[in-house]
């Protein structure tokens, strides 16, 4: 008897967790899959379109510039906050003074939150008076115009996602450099005292599936950026930084188109699989 009940116990303290699943992640889902057959605007009846809002995207040519915009930024941010951990990773293994002070130090940006790093990138590249320009202008005379250039726009969004995110990569892959064993490279230097022999034949193999996750779960939180870049530049000037994600708010939420919004999230969502799809093909070849 107490068996039985101890089974069914487990089920009461699993269906809290089983509801918020529910409500919070497959109700909104299914929910949105529906309401990109509709077109629905504020103050009137939603009419069913069919597959018209998906229809849509392919003449959309604000879609086609916010989408290229995250491309670009996804490859760029991801890849140097990958080659920048790895890096700093292989410092922070080696003996030095202080390791775990700096260590600590280095990871603190990962516990901001994303709104409150854009608006310190607002104090941050601040064009009149600014700590950056200010630097900038009493050693070089020069004054950087941030946030009211395209170009220095996505300078600055793509610098502040590096900042940010980088101590994680750091943090993951230096956790995979110290669980290796120490008699592997015992043996190796008595065969080559090159570090970077070393470094190519045997700790980046071993730590490439280390490697591999940072780099799947880095590309899928870039895809989705919205809350930095918001509070930073709101996309702009103009559409310079107008990353997908934000596209779909407007859209949504400025312009109350839901439905053509849910389709463009559902494209967004496509999107993400495909290239996890792709790298998770690549990794399994690679240790099958």
């Amino acid at each position: 008897m107490s068996v039985r009940r101890n089974r069914r116990s487990k089920y009461f303290f699993i269906f809290p967790a089983i509801i918020w699943v529910l409500s919070f992640t497959i109700f909104p889902l299914i929910y949105s899959l529906g309401l990109s057959f509709f077109r629905v605007r504020l103050g009137r009846s939603a009419q069913f379109i069919g597959l018209n809002n998906f229809a849509r995207i392919f003449s959309d040519y604000k879609l086609g510039n916010s989408l290229r915009i995250t491309l670009l930024y996804v490859a760029i941010t991801v890849s140097i906050q990958l080659i920048l951990g790895i890096l700093i990773a292989l410092l922070f293994n080696q003996e030095m003074r202080g390791k775990n002070i700096f260590r600590a130090l280095l990871i603190l940006p990962i516990f901001c939150t994303p709104v409150a790093v854009g608006y310190l990138g607002l104090t941050i590249f601040y064009e009149e008076g600014g700590p950056i320009n200010s630097i900038l202008m009493s050693l070089f005379n020069l004054k950087i115009p941030w946030l009211s250039n395209p170009t220095w726009a996505w300078v600055a969004v793509l610098l502040l996602d590096i900042w940010q995110w980088t101590p994680f990569c750091f943090l993951v892959i230096l956790a995979g450099l110290q669980a290796l064993p120490d008699e592997i490279y015992d043996a190796a230097y008595i065969d080559s005292s090159s570090e970077w022999e070393i470094f190519r034949k045997i700790t980046f193999p071993l730590i490439q599936p280390v490697i591999i996750i940072v780099l799947l779960l880095r590309l899928i939180e870039s895809f989705k950026i919205f809350d930095a870049v918001y509070s930073l530049t709101g996309g702009g000037p103009g559409t310079a930084t107008e990353v997908y994600s934000l596209y779909t708010y407007r859209t949504g939420m400025k312009f109350f188109d839901l439905g053509y919004a849910s389709a463009l999230g559902y494209l967004l969502l496509a999107i993400v699989i495909v290239v996890i799809n792709f790298f998770f093909r690549q990794m399994r070849e690679v240790y099958e």
